[in-house]
């Protein structure tokens, strides 16, 4: 697609002169094939210019005076001369051999060329090769390869290349041949043979060409807007452009995309037009112009053909490109916006082409209408099955047809004829005529919502199955939606830039309302059974999904997305026929949707005053509901991988223990009760021991103990206590894996000392262990009972048995001191994160809240998370004389937030205000590695007494 009809500068020019004269000088001094000091004296004079034609193009395109595309054509223009020089080299080095013709192929036959690509190279006879021919390719092919150059290739005749073009890659590469040497009178030949080869095979060649973009988008990345896209093999990336091409050069014999322009599309119900309008064109030369910036960019800012941008490049390659810091924005965010909004281009582009292009290959005349009388009386008619605008009742006459042409495709099961689709990608003023039209916001709702007509308010119609997020991402695909609702607009192609999140704002938005049609649909039963059936008893199903649709449309914007997103939706919520009632529902959801998830990750839902805070809160137990429901949509739709059963297992506690308060049930603040009924539990499961033992063992936990666990554990922990007691052990380490719950819970019991939970937390990291929570507790008598859950690298359980025995030997080393966690932890730092990663910037933050609860003095730790952060912290913590008495650890890609419940040596809140600001300077330097050694991290503790025996924090 050589859209750019740019001049090589004069510069460039003089290289390939140069090249020719040296050629002649060297013409008496012309080696055999066998080589000789004339080679050696030509390979020299073509390596020089080799790089100073490389070096030119860079130099050109570093300085702006040619953009990506450009640059690709004046590449390969220097490399032709190049290749053309070594041609008539050979041709002076070697025996005339017979006639034959030098194609290039592939990307450099298209007349473009990357800095690091391959040259495609075929040589072509009129009969079988003979040996003079293949002796002098051999000579020309070792000749580049050792100028360090990366060739394809093939020597055949005319017959061999049109049996091998039987296989559909071999027969795109021909499709782009183009003549750089040779006998042009046998290029002729090829050229007409390979034409009417391919012009019996143009539908088989469409149709495996669809059937290879789409093997390659399920390899690459089926969304387009994906935060590490491979700018050249994934969705709206360059090959898909040059697939539009092929496709078009095999059903229409064009060179260019513009050249469709002037060409009209098939005739459907009487109705055609450009195939491409000049709009469109521009669109797709200014999209495969950027395309190719960026790809220069990304080959000489990593020094090697490399197609994906990643996390570390895309900062770079955005400065280099000049994107900088607007307003609240940063460069990179806006550089990769372009790239998605230009990747959303290259997918309108094929949905509006490719389908005229398959008909024009069918050849296919028009289809009478089929009969439907109440089909036509709404305006619409079918064509091959599929749905189309009547004639008079298109979109510019009737603007409403465009949201129509949905709900009646939805409830007559019928699927959108593409003409259809591209004449909604092409009205643009569409979205817009429909702002203020109640008819519109009607049926709008309808297929957000997606209830057929007639259905109540809680309940669907019979075999329907909600399939919102379908209609949803039409109507963003050809640019609708942000027409119509401006402030979505300004988060389609909105990225984060952080490795939590793997969509743009927008398409993780459409995957929220898809998860909620899986929710629905009873599709997610299994790893969300509450969510699931809690959908089916919400009263405001119409505002969970508006709510859904507008959660994060406040991101960008600077402040929190989620106030900026609760004053929209108040806005909107009118414009889109909602009650008042709903639109303060969808405002108050809107503004607290991270409410139950930080809740149940960062903070101790066995504290009291969490859960009172969070009733408080929501105040009813139908936001409650919808709040869930919202929350684990919102969840599974940021990446595969954040989704898990220890959360899914958090949030149910915690909506359990919410609903608890907000029916009137039993109290938070009865603790006492609470209490007794675990030990009476536990009392009844241990009916087998002795009273006398099993009082001993109801008398060793403190409160906070008996509220932690359920009495399963409570019996496990005493059978566990009783054979340790037994055995005189001081040291007991127990791993049980939780599939369930996607973690492994590791119990240990031991004498308590200061630093415990550090020596603990650095033992688990060295065996690759994450923990995710963990229950501090010292019991009455001094020992400590510590159970942490924890998570592989991957997010998974330890199962094995070598695994686990590896969890406890080093708890037991570490504990014991054998092992030297100080010299063997920053061992596991180095190297663990790559440059990839290191690119993302996670600023440290301590954050000491005295008001969260009523007992404890809550720590939030916010860094770069890394193997070794929990014993680096909690060891300042120890050296502080503060007693954990919980933690919460939750990753969000590279970002850690770590919250820890703690008090001081004599059982209270740190409220200190010296104390606390030394304590935050101390926590900072050690977030970073080997910040534990930071000066203020090594003060010395509060006075303590002279016998440590006081109770730690979960002793209150």
């Amino acid at each position: 697609m050589t859209d750019s009809s740019s001049a090589a500068p004069p510069v460039g020019e003089a290289i390939t002169a140069e090249l020719l004269e040296s050629i002649e000088r060297l013409g008496a001094t012309a080696p055999e094939a066998a080589g000789g000091d004339g080679r050696e004296e030509a390979l020299a004079a073509f390596r020089r210019q080799l790089g100073r034609l490389q070096s030119h193009v860079r130099d050109i395109f570093e300085q702006g005076r040619l953009a990506g595309l450009q640059a690709a054509e004046l590449l390969a223009r220097l490399m032709d001369g190049l290749v053309q020089a070594l041609y008539a080299y050979v041709g002076r080095s070697l025996p005339s051999p017979e006639p034959y013709a030098l194609l290039a192929t592939g990307g450099y036959g298209r007349g473009v060329l990357a800095p690091f690509s391959d040259i495609d190279l075929l040589f072509i006879t009129a009969d079988e090769p003979s040996a003079a021919t293949r002796e002098a390719v051999a000579f020309m092919l070792y000749f580049l390869w050792d100028l360090g150059l990366k060739v394809g290739h093939a020597t055949r005749s005319i017959a061999e290349c049109l049996a091998h073009a039987e296989d559909v890659t071999v027969r795109t590469s021909l499709l782009d041949a183009r003549f750089l040497a040779g006998d042009r009178e046998i290029f002729a030949a090829f050229e007409t043979a390979f034409g009417d080869f391919l012009a019996e095979r143009v539908l088989e060649f469409i149709d495996a060409k669809r059937e290879e973009r789409e093997a390659r988008h399920r390899r690459y990345g089926e969304s387009a807007f994906l935060l590490e896209p491979n700018i050249k093999e994934g969705r709206g990336g360059l090959r898909d452009l040059q697939t539009l091409l092929w496709m078009a050069r095999a059903s229409l014999g064009i060179k260019r995309l513009a050249d469709l322009a002037g060409i009209r599309g098939p005739l459907v119900h009487g109705q055609a037009g450009a195939l491409l309008t000049e709009n469109e064109v521009r669109l797709a030369r200014r999209s495969w112009n950027f395309l190719w910036t960026v790809r220069f960019n990304l080959h000489y800012v990593a020094g090697r053909a490399e197609e994906r941008l990643t996390f570390d490049l895309q900062p770079i390659v955005g400065a280099r490109m000049g994107y900088t810091r607007h307003g609240r924005q940063d460069g990179v965010e806006r550089f990769m916006r372009h790239y998605f909004l230009t990747a959303r281009e290259v997918v309108r582009l094929t949905s509006v082409l490719e389908p005229a292009l398959l008909r024009i290959a069918v050849g296919k005349p028009a289809i009478a209408p089929e009969t439907d009388k109440s089909l036509i009386a709404e305006g619409f008619m079918l064509e091959d099955g599929k749905l189309i605008c009547a004639p008079g009742s298109g979109f510019d006459e009737k603007p409403l047809q465009g949201l129509r042409i949905l709900q009646v495709a939805r409830d007559r099961g019928l699927e959108l004829h593409p003409l259809a689709l591209r004449g909604l990608i092409r009205n643009e003023r569409l979205g817009i005529a429909l702002r203020q039209d109640p008819r519109a916001a009607a049926i709008f709702l309808d297929l957000l919502c997606d209830r057929p007509a007639g259905t109540g308010r809680g309940g669907r119609a019979e075999g329907m199955r909600p399939d919102g997020a379908r209609w949803l991402a039409i109507l963003n695909q050809s640019g609708i939606l942000g027409r119509y609702i401006p402030d979505w607009a300004r988060i389609v192609g909105q990225m984060q830039f952080d490795t939590y999140h793997v969509y743009t704002v927008d398409e993780h938005t459409i995957e929220v309302i898809r998860v909620l049609n899986q929710l629905e649909r009873g599709e997610l039963a299994e790893v969300a059974p509450i969510a699931s059936s809690m959908l089916g008893h919400i009263q405001s199903r119409r505002a969970l999904y508006v709510a859904a649709l507008l959660h994060d449309i406040g991101k960008g914007r600077g402040g929190d997305h989620s106030e900026i997103g609760a004053e929209i939706a108040l806005e909107l919520g009118p414009r889109l026929g909602l009650s008042a009632e709903e639109t303060e529902m969808v405002s108050w959801l809107v503004l607290h949707h991270l409410l139950l998830s930080q809740t149940a990750f960062k903070r101790d839902i066995d504290d009291p005053k969490t859960i009172l805070d969070l009733a408080d809160t929501i105040q009813s137990p139908e936001r409650l509901r919808l709040l869930l429901v919202l929350t684990v949509a919102d969840m599974r739709a940021v990446a595969p991988t954040v989704w898990n059963g220890w959360k899914a297992t958090l949030l149910r506690k915690i909506f359990s223990r919410v609903m608890e308060v907000l029916e009137g049930g039993l109290a938070t603040t009865e603790r006492d009760e609470r209490v007794a009924r675990a030990k009476a539990a536990v009392s009844a499961l241990l009916a087998d021991w002795p009273e006398e033992d099993r009082e001993a063992f109801l008398a060793r936990g403190y409160p906070s103990y008996w509220l932690s666990f359920d009495p399963e554990t409570h019996e496990r922990h005493a059978r566990m206590i009783r054979v340790a007691e037994a055995r005189g052990d001081k040291l007991v380490v127990l791993t049980d894996p939780l599939p369930a719950r996607a973690v492994t819970e590791v119990t240990v019991y031991t004498e308590d000392h200061p630093g415990l939970f550090s020596q603990i937390a650095g033992a688990l990291a060295l065996a690759g262990a994450s923990i995710v929570d963990a229950r501090i507790h010292t019991m009455t008598d001094g020992m400590a009972l510590d159970v942490f859950w924890v998570q592989d690298a991957k997010g998974g359980v330890f199962e094995s048995p070598h695994r686990l025995a590896r969890l406890a030997t080093l708890i037991e080393q570490a504990l014991s001191g054998r092992l030297r966690l100080k010299q063997e932890i920053p061992k596991l730092v180095q190297g663990l994160v790559g440059k990839r990663m290191r690119a993302i910037h996670v600023p440290p933050r301590v954050v000491i809240d005295n008001h969260a609860s009523n007992t404890h003095t809550v720590i939030e730790i916010n860094g770069r998370d890394r193997p070794g952060l929990l014993h680096d912290v909690t060891a300042v913590m120890s050296q502080a004389g503060l007693q954990i008495a919980s933690a919460h650890i939750t990753t969000y890609g590279m970002r850690a937030v770590d919250v820890f419940y703690v008090k001081d040596v004599f059982g209270l809140k740190v409220e200190n205000e010296q104390k606390l600001a030394r304590l935050r300077e101390a926590l900072l330097a050690a977030i970073e590695p080997g910040g534990a050694e930071h000066p203020a991290a090594e003060r010395p503790p509060e006075p303590a007494p002279l016998r440590r025996r006081l109770p730690r924090a979960s002793q209150a």
